[in-house]
This record gives structure tokens, C-alpha cells and sequence, in this order.
């Protein structure tokens, strides 16, 4: 492979995630094994080609678009770069932001803890992909041995359950590890946690573990707030504060050792800011188990993601779509599995999230999906994206500005515009990050999770294709555990449209409650689930069939809704995780203050800095992966 060959390759969907390129009913052995099957290479050309429709790259409707992007991308970088350089009037508020950058002459924005904590923890994540697998190598070469009685590519149920004993072993005791190591003395919290969790849906009669499992996990969600994590000190002051009070004029023993055993918290003190991840997967493990209590009476081997029809699966061969419906065997739910499961090191501190089901399908079968040319790509397309997250934050400060708690008033509705937009940027880019090194180490371990992003925050102009594509495993898990058995939606009538809208409520204020038990991201769950309705109303009775014979009108009416949805998620992700409801009402009002003031009117007004992203919306992408998508 050339190197041009490569470059191209990087940004194919299939590098991406096989998910993408694959159907989800179709096991990947046999995309493997038809690669070099002319034939059926040729009948899926056909059947695909009557389904495109002519490019429109070099007609004259993109020729315009091309001459409008040339000019407007180029003047938001240019005006995010003036907005952050130092003959800028509030420079000085923003510089105690900034730290001593790898660029000459320029400093980075290290505002965002996230990111900041992430970038100079990057050595030793970077150490545990090489440190990890090779461990599990030596544990399976001396400490675990698993000898293979046959040579075949595809293992036998026998060397399949040998295979997930020898991984979730050294899974299980890493976890412990792990646990020690970034918590400290909080490990055993955790541990306590899921011993809790374990034993509520293992031994509790059927019909109460769902309502167990999500009474006691959103409940651990309010305690970690409450509590701060369960912290010792916190505790004892609760409990012996006041005797002590009345009592002595020092601290209580109880207290002093509670901040003493508080100290020792690892590497990351704070375990119940990464503990909402974890409680998905223990929602996972209990749902999966209460849905396999049903199907105890037949074989997997014989059965599809539907229910017990007599249909014979390889089970070496699964599709994503089997792995994650077929129930795990009853055996499966041990303590040992569901800890190497609930703590798997590389997604254990943000995701990507694996259910139950798919994680033990995994262990006992490597997916076919996992190559190293591709593992190989995908690396390389990480360190990519690394790089223009390094280069954003060296000559935009967009992050710094808004931490400084700056005089809105004072920047050109054209300034504010674009510092709104990068600012969606940087936080796209700085949870893309951290998703695709785990997920990256994951791979090399030989565990396939989903991908999180699939597009950028510019590509997306549709409200519930956005949520299907931002962080994407969760918007699976959600759909999974929460929203199908709330009903899902319908705007066939009154009453299901009703019941539709009451079901996004709750998913979304879960899914703000999720996030942090703040006001501003209920806000922000509200706000989302108010700005999809248009779209979807939209949809109901103004379906495409109706425009058959205006297809062009339809596709211009789309791009008008596109810019509409796309400036309502904008002020929505801005409300929830940027600048808050104050903030937010500041900017706006900025924004406007001057439409016709010192910038001219076609610079000053805020659609030029959306106009790159909203472009996307008169793409009629004819690609048949793409309409998938």
C-alpha cells in the first residue's frame, strides 16, 4: 500500500468501525471470507448501483458553495485567531489560562480540566497499551495456559469457554489492581457497590430486579453527589459532628481518621466522577440477566436475538446484532465475570459501553472485526485528531475566554459567533479523545466496542441523527435499557405522540441526571427533547414521499430546517456545557447588540460562522453506507 493509498484509507468508515460499512444482522467472518469472492462482489455492486443518484460535486448549485466556503471558513479561523491574540483588550484576563505551549511562540489553553487531565496523563495511558496486552500475554503463557486440541480458525465450545476463562481471570484480577492503584482506599467502595448490585439482581425474585436495578443505581448517582463520593471524613462529620460539638473543642477521633483514610485515594481521588459509566454497566448486567432468565430452557447455539426460534448459529461467527440480543449463558453470571466486566480496564474509566451480552460473546470468540491493519489505521487516525486539537488550542482560546468571565459586550456579533461555534468544537474534540484511546486499547486487547463519534459536530444537522451519532454507545445503551422498554415513540395519533414526547422527557432528564446533578444540564435535557419535536413533527406529515416530484424543493426546505436544528443544538450544548443559562442569555444578547454597529452587516450577522455547518444539509448523499448512517 502506497502512501497516498493509506492517507485515503484512514478516513474510510470501515477504519472507522466495521459497524458502519457492516450491517448489523451480518456476522463479519463472512465480509472476511467474500473478500475475494468476485461473484458476490459483483451482485452487491449491482444491487446497490440502482439506489445512487448523480454526484452533484461539480455542478453549479457546489461550484457556489465552494466560492462561499473559501471565503468563510478561512475568515472564522482568522477571527478566532485575532479574538485570542494578545493585542486583544481582555487578553490579560485570559492569559492566566494559559501554560508554556510545544509550538514556538505560542502558549496553550490548558482551561478544561477534562482535556488538561487527559493531556498530562497521556504518558502513562500511552505505557498501559503497550503494558497491558503484554501483561495478559505473559499471564496466558505462564500463569493461565490454554492448549488448543485443534488447529481450526474456529474454536469449539470446549476451547471457547476455556478462552473466556483465561481472559476474564486476568481481567478479574486486574481489575482489583486497577482499582487500587487509581482509587486507593476508594477501591473498596466500589467493590462494595457492585457486591451490592450483584447480589440485588442475582438473588431478588425476577419481577423486582429491573425495578432494583435502576432504583438503587440512579439512587448511587445522588448518594455520590451527596456525599462526595462516599468520603470518610464527610461521613464521620455527619455522624459524631454535633456530639463533638457539645462535647469537645477538637475533632472527634472518628472524624480525624475518616480525612485520614480520605487521603489516600490514588491516583484519582474522585472515583465517583468515572463511576457513572461504571453504573450503566451494572444496569447492563442486571437487565441482560433479568432478560435471560427467560431463555434458560434453550441453547444459544440455537436460538437468534428475537427469541427461541430453532435456527442454527455458528457462535463463533455472531453478528453484532446476536452477540448483543442472544443472552449469555447462565454460567456467565458469575461474580468473577461480572467484576472483570463492570471494571474492564481499558473502558472502564470513560467507554466506550459493551454490554454484558456482547463483552462475554467477545471473551469467548475474538471478533473477526479486530485486524491489525486496521487497528494499525486507527491508531494513526488518533494521533491525527491529537494533533489538531493540539494546534486549535495554540491558536484559538476559546475555552480560556469563556472561563475568564469576559465582557460579552465587548466582542463583534461575528467574534461571538465564532467563539460559540469553536467552543462546540473543543468540547467535541476533547470527549473524542479520550473515546478513541480506549476504544484503541481495547482493540489491541482484543475487545471490539462500538465507536463513539461518527460525525463531526459540523456534520450534523439533523437533531436525532446528532444523538445517533455523539457518543454513540450510549445512545445504544439508552435505546436498550430505557427508551424501548418505556415504549419508544410514535406521533401515529394524540395519545401516542403524548406518550412519545413523556418517553423523551424521562430519557433525557436521566440522561441530563446522568451527566451531573446540575440545573444547567436539566435545562439543557429539556431543551434538546423541545427542539427535536419540530423535526420530528416534520417528519410525520411532511414525509419525503409527498415531494417525489419536487425533489429539490424538498431537499432546499431540508437544508432550512437543517440550519434551525443546528443553531437550537448549539444553543442547547452551549447552555449545558459551556456557558450556562446566564452565560448563554449574555452571549446572545451580545451577539445582536450590534448587528449593523462597526462590522458590516454581512459579517456581523451570525449565519456566515453556522454557514460551514449547515452546508452539510444540501449534501443529498447518494452514498449507500452514508444513508444507512
Amino acid at each position: 500500500m502506497g502512501v497516498r493509498s493509506f492517507l485515503s484509507s484512514l478516513y474510510e468508515l470501515d477504519t472507522l468501525d466495521t459497524r458502519f460499512t457492516t450491517d448489523s444482522t451480518t456476522p463479519y467472518r463472512t465480509i472476511i471470507e467474500s473478500r475475494n469472492d468476485t461473484k458476490a462482489n459483483q451482485e452487491r455492486a449491482a444491487r446497490y448501483s440502482g439506489k445512487t443518484k448523480p454526484s452533484r460535486w461539480w455542478s453549479l448549485e457546489f461550484i457556489t458553495y465552494y466560492v462561499i466556503l473559501s471565503y468563510v471558513i478561512p475568515y472564522m479561523l482568522w477571527v478566532a485567531y485575532d479574538v485570542s491574540s494578545p493585542t486583544n483588550p481582555q487578553f490579560k484576563s485570559v492569559e492566566r489560562f494559559l501554560s508554556p505551549g510545544w509550538i514556538p511562540g505560542r502558549k496553550i489553553d490548558t482551561s478544561d480540566a477534562q482535556y488538561h487531565t487527559f493531556r498530562s496523563n497521556g504518558p502513562y495511558l500511552a505505557s498501559l497499551l503497550v503494558f497491558h496486552p503484554l501483561l495478559r500475554k505473559l499471564y496466558n503463557s505462564i500463569i493461565h495456559p490454554v492448549t488448543s486440541g485443534s488447529p481450526s480458525a474456529r474454536p469449539t465450545l470446549e476451547e471457547a469457554d476455556l478462552r473466556l476463562d483465561q481472559r476474564a481471570s486476568f481481567d478479574y484480577v486486574f481489575a482489583i489492581i486497577f482499582l487500587l492503584v487509581l482509587h486507593g482506599i476508594s477501591a473498596f467502595k466500589v467493590l462494595t457497590i457492585l457486591y451490592i448490585n450483584y447480589q440485588l439482581a442475582t438473588t431478588l425474585p425476577r419481577k423486582y430486579i429491573p425495578l432494583a436495578a435502576w432504583v438503587f443505581n440512579v439512587g448511587i448517582l445522588f448518594a455520590n453527589e451527596l456525599t462526595k463520593g462516599f468520603k470518610f471524613g464527610i461521613i464521620a462529620t455527619h455522624l459524631f459532628g454535633r456530639a463533638q460539638e457539645s462535647l469537645l473543642s477538637e475533632p472527634s477521633s472518628f472524624i480525624v481518621w475518616g480525612h485520614w483514610l480520605d487521603s489516600y485515594g490514588g491516583i484519582m481521588s474522585r472515583w465517583e466522577i468515572l463511576f457513572n459509566i461504571t453504573v450503566l454497566r451494572l444496569i447492563s448486567f442486571d437487565m441482560d440477566y433479568y432478560w435471560s432468565l427467560d431463555r434458560r430452557s434453550y441453547s444459544p447455539v440455537e436460538a437468534n436475538s428475537n427469541g427461541p426460534k430453532k435456527k442454527q448459529l455458528d457462535p463463533s461467527s455472531l453478528s453484532e446484532r446476536e452477540r448483543v440480543g442472544i443472552p449469555a449463558q447462565a454460567k456467565d453470571f458469575s461474580f468473577r465475570n461480572y467484576v472483570a466486566y463492570a471494571i474492564y480496564a481499558p473502558l472502564y474509566l470513560t467507554g466506550p459501553i459493551v454490554t454484558f451480552n456482547d463483552f462475554i460473546s467477545q471473551l469467548r470468540y475474538r471478533p473477526a472485526s479486530i485486524e491489525t491493519s486496521r487497528t494499525i489505521r486507527y491508531g494513526v487516525r488518533f494521533l491525527g485528531t491529537l494533533l489538531a486539537m493540539e494546534l486549535m488550542l495554540h491558536f484559538d482560546y476559546v475555552q480560556a475566554i469563556g472561563k475568564s468571565k469576559p465582557i460579552w459586550h465587548e466582542y463583534s456579533t461575528a467574534q461571538l459567533s465564532v467563539l460559540s461555534y469553536f467552543n462546540l468544537h473543543m468540547i467535541w474534540l476533547k470527549l473524542l479523545l479520550p473515546w478513541r484511546l480506549f476504544r484503541l486499547w481495547a482493540l489491541i486487547d482484543g475487545i471490539d466496542p462500538p465507536e463513539n463519534m461518527l460525525r463531526c459536530v459540523s456534520n450534523n444537522y439533523s437533531t436525532t441523527a446528532f444523538w445517533r451519532s455523539w457518543h454513540r454507545s450510549y445512545n445504544r445503551w439508552l435505546t436498550r435499557y430505557l427508551y424501548i422498554p418505556l415504549g419508544g415513540s410514535s406521533f401515529k395519533d394524540t395519545a401516542s405522540t403524548i406518550r412519545s414526547i413523556a418517553n423523551y422527557v424521562v430519557t433525557f432528564t436521566f440522561v441530563a441526571l446522568w451527566h451531573d446533578i446540575q440545573l444547567n444540564l436539566l435545562v439543557w435535557g429539556w431543551l434538546i427533547v423541545l427542539f427535536m419535536l419540530p423535526e420530528m413533527v416534520g417528519r410525520a406529515f411532511f414525509p419525503e414521499r409527498k415531494f417525489e416530484n419536487w425533489p429539490n424543493f424538498y431537499r432546499m426546505a431540508k437544508s432550512c430546517g437543517g440550519v434551525f436544528n443546528i443553531l437550537m443544538m448549539m444553543a442547547a450544548n452551549l447552555v449545558g456545557f459551556a456557558f450556562g443559562v446566564d452565560g448563554f442569555r449574555q452571549v446572545v444578547a451580545g451577539m445582536f447588540k450590534d448587528l449593523f454597529g462597526k462590522s458590516s452587516p454581512l459579517l456581523a450577522l451570525p449565519t456566515p460562522s453556522y454557514l460551514a455547518a449547515t452546508t452539510a444539509a444540501l449534501f443529498d448523499v447518494s452514498y449507500p453506507v452514508a444513508n444507512k448512517l
